[in-house]
């Protein structure tokens, strides 16, 4: 009997490890799902370095328990899957939030985003963001503008000036 009580012990540990190391957690209801979309499902989230593991509702709600992430605890009911990252806070919710537009069987429940609770709307609006180097040459056209426009402001005076002087 101990023996049962300590592998359960150890299972909630591990979960809330994961909880605690991971960028964004992701909880999934995949109810619906064939195996052949549960396969795609973990081979797209594998490639992006997400891991993707069902646990029992009640050892996820002691790990999140042991988190003060009690909030999460609403979301842990019926088959659940959870997607941990530890690298990348927006690959988990952006190939989630795809995956349940072409499969209406997914349904996303909750998440938690750098260690705070998030709603589905707050997963599905991480999701809609760009990609990290979509990001980036955003910020490095905005950082360029200016000198562009300076630039093209002294070019103009030039020749302006090469006008006046011809």
């Amino acid at each position: 009997m101990s023996s049962a009580i300590e592998a359960k012990k150890q299972i909630v540990q591990e979960i809330a490890d994961k909880m605690k190391s991971s960028k964004s957690t992701i909880v999934v209801d995949y109810r619906g799902l064939n195996v052949a979309e549960v396969t795609e499902l973990r081979k797209q989230l594998r490639e992006a370095g997400v891991e993707f593991k069902v646990y029992k509702n009640s050892l996820s709600r002691l790990a999140a328990d042991s988190l003060e992430l009690s909030a999460l605890n609403e979301a842990l009911t019926g088959p659940n899957a959870i997607a941990f990252s530890n690298e990348d806070v927006v690959a988990p919710a952006k190939i989630l939030n795809d995956f349940a537009k072409k499969h209406e069987a997914l349904e996303i429940k909750a998440g938690v985003i750098e260690g705070n609770v998030s709603t589905v709307e707050e997963v599905k609006a991480l999701a809609e963001l760009p990609s990290r180097e979509g990001l980036l040459s955003m910020l490095l056209s905005v950082l360029q503008a200016p000198i562009r426009n300076l630039a093209l402001a002294t070019k103009a005076v030039a020749d302006q000036k090469e006008e006046q002087g011809a």
